[in-house]
C-alpha cells in the first residue's frame, strides 16, 4: 500500500515541502533495485540537503558496489528513532543529538546500535549577513541585538525584529533563548530549511539585514557568507530544561544510529554503513551539487565516488 518513487524524486518532495512537518512513513525505493533477491537497506533521510547528501553516496555504494536494494524513508527527526527501534527503517546516518531517544532505544531497551561517527561535526546558531557585520561588529555579540533590533523588523515579526527559523519540529531553543534572553525579537518559522534557504537568498540579494537560525557545515555559506552572532557560552546541561535554555547550541559531533538486529545481521552491508566516514568538505561538496547545481542526488553521488576512490574504498574493506 506504499507509494514507491525514485530518490530523484524525493528530492523534489524535499525542496518543495515543509521538510520537518509531520512524519512521512512514504518508501521510495531505488532506481537499481530491479535486481531479484536484492537484499533491501532502508535508509532514513531528513528534510536538508547535508542528510540528502549522506544517503545518496551511501545508497549509490549499497548499489553498485554490494548490490543491495536501497530504499529511503523521509521522517522527521524524533520519530526516526521510533522507525528504527522497530526495524521500519536500517539505518539513521546524522543524528542531531537527541539524549532522550538514545536513552530510551539504545541504553535501556537496546533496539538501536551506535553506528559510529559520521565525521563532520554541526552547529547550530544565530547568523547575520557578514556586510551587516562588517558595518556594525557589535552585532556579533548577543547582548546587542536588541540595539538593532528595528532593522529585523518585517510583516510577520509586527513591532520586534524577527529571528528566521525553519521548522519548529527541528532542534531549536530559539523562543527560550528569545524569552530568557530578553531579547525584542519574534521567532518566525518558514517552515523548512528550502523556504528558509530561499528567505535568505532574498535578503541577500537585496542586501538586507536579516538574523536567522542556521547551521554549519552547510554549503549555502560558499554563496552567502554570514557571521555567527555568540550567544552565552554552552556549558555541559544548559540546554536540559528546554524551558529554561539561555545558552548557546553546542557542537555536535553528528552521529549514525543503526536498528540493533541489522547492525548484527545485516552483513556486509552494516559493517559498510559504520565505516562509512567523511568531511565536512565532502558532504559540502555534495549538498553543492544536489542543491545549487541541481544534479540529482544520483548524479552528485556518482561524481563524488568517481573523485574520492581512496575515501570509499574503506568503507568497503
Amino acid at each position: 500500500m506504499r507509494r514507491r518513487t525514485t530518490l530523484t524524486a524525493a528530492v523534489a518532495v524535499l525542496a518543495l515541502t515543509t521538510g520537518c512537518g509531520a512524519a512521512d512513513m512514504t518508501r521510495q525505493a531505488s532506481p537499481f533495485a530491479g535486481v531479484r533477491d536484492a537484499k533491501t537497506v532502508t535508509l532514513s533521510v531528513q528534510s536538508w540537503v547535508g542528510s540528502l547528501a549522506n544517503v545518496a553516496v551511501a545508497q549509490y555504494l549499497l548499489e553498485h558496489e554490494l548490490g543491495h536494494r536501497v530504499d529511503i524513508v523521509q521522517i522527521d527527526e524524533v520519530p526516526a528513532w521510533d522507525a528504527l527501534s522497530q526495524g521500519r527503517v536500517d539505518a539513521i546516518l546524522e543524528d542531531w543529538g537527541h539524549p532522550e531517544q538514545k536513552q530510551r532505544y539504545v541504553e535501556d531497551k537496546k533496539t538501536i546500535a551506535p553506528g559510529g561517527d559520521l565525521g563532520v561535526t554541526g552547529h547550530i546558531g544565530w547568523f547575520v549577513p557578514t556586510y551587516f557585520a562588517e558595518k556594525h561588529p557589535d552585532i556579533k555579540d548577543w547582548k546587542n541585538l536588541n540595539k538593532y533590533a528595528d532593522r529585523f523588523r518585517t510583516a510577520e515579526s509586527g513591532g520586534k525584529g524577527q529571528l528566521m527559523d525553519g521548522s519548529p519540529a527541528y532542534l531549536t531553543h530559539d523562543k527560550a533563548l528569545v524569552k530568557n534572553l530578553e531579547l525584542d525579537f519574534k521567532v518566525v518559522f518558514a517552515g523548512s530549511e528550502a523556504a528558509l534557504l530561499t528567505q535568505i537568498k532574498q535578503f541577500a540579494k537585496e542586501e538586507k539585514p536579516f538574523l536567522t537560525y542556521w547551521n554549519t557545515p552547510h554549503w549555502l555559506f560558499e554563496k552567502v557568507p554570514m557571521t555567527e552572532v555568540k550567544l552565552p557560552p554552552y556549558k555541559e546541561g544548559c540546554d536540559a530544561d528546554a524551558a529554561k535554555v539561555a545558552c548557546a547550541y553546542p557542537h555536535t559531533p553528528l552521529q549514525k544510529y543503526l536498528n540493533a538486529d541489522f547492525a548484527r545481521s545485516g552483513g556486509k552491508a552494516a559493517a559498510f554503513l559504520k565505516k562509512f566516514t567523511w568531511t565536512t568538505e565532502d558532504q559540502n561538496e555534495v549538498a553543492l551539487m544536489i542543491a545549487d547545481q541541481k544534479l540529482t542526488p544520483a548524479e552528485a553521488a556518482r561524481k563524488w565516488v568517481e573523485g574520492h576512490e581512496s575515501t570509499w574504498k574503506a568503507w568497503l574493506s
